[in-house]
């Protein structure tokens, strides 16, 4: 009876150590943006830090669909983005960089992970959320 209960407790340990295992989510704290000119050129960055653009910007980017492939996009982004995450204190800050194209007749908007070379699309609703907080 002994054994069964110690290979129980080490049963019920190895589950939840698995499943405390896992992608650590940081916080976004936050977010450079450089828009496109008429010209083709980007303007200077704008830095993003205010708690509800930043709240209203992490819930979009959970949203968006990602597609481990490379893509070739006709023309220059938009928007290149730059988010700043926090996993620890003690631990300087992890950036994820993004371009980002909005698709005018669609609503929608696809974005290319420089971080992991993935494409990625986000609905009306959220590339609005990106749109409206990126091109103040």
């Amino acid at each position: 009876m002994k054994k069964i209960m110690n290979f129980t407790s080490l049963f019920v340990l190895m589950v939840l150590l698995v499943g405390c295992m896992g992608e650590e989510k940081g916080q976004l704290t936050r977010v450079d943006v450089q828009k496109i000119d008429k010209e083709g050129n980007y303007e200077d960055v704008v830095m993003i830090t205010d708690t509800k653009s930043i709240v209203l910007l992490r819930e979009a980017f959970e949203q968006i669909k990602w597609d481990d492939k490379l893509v070739k996009m006709g023309r220059k982004p938009d928007i290149k983005a730059t988010l700043f995450y926090t996993f620890d204190e003690n631990i300087p800050e992890r950036l994820y960089e993004y371009e980002i194209w909005f698709n005018e007749n669609a609503g929608t908007a696809t974005i290319i992970s420089n971080e992991n070379e993935s494409y990625g699309e986000i609905d009306k609703e959220n590339a609005q959320a990106l749109k409206s907080n990126f091109l103040k």
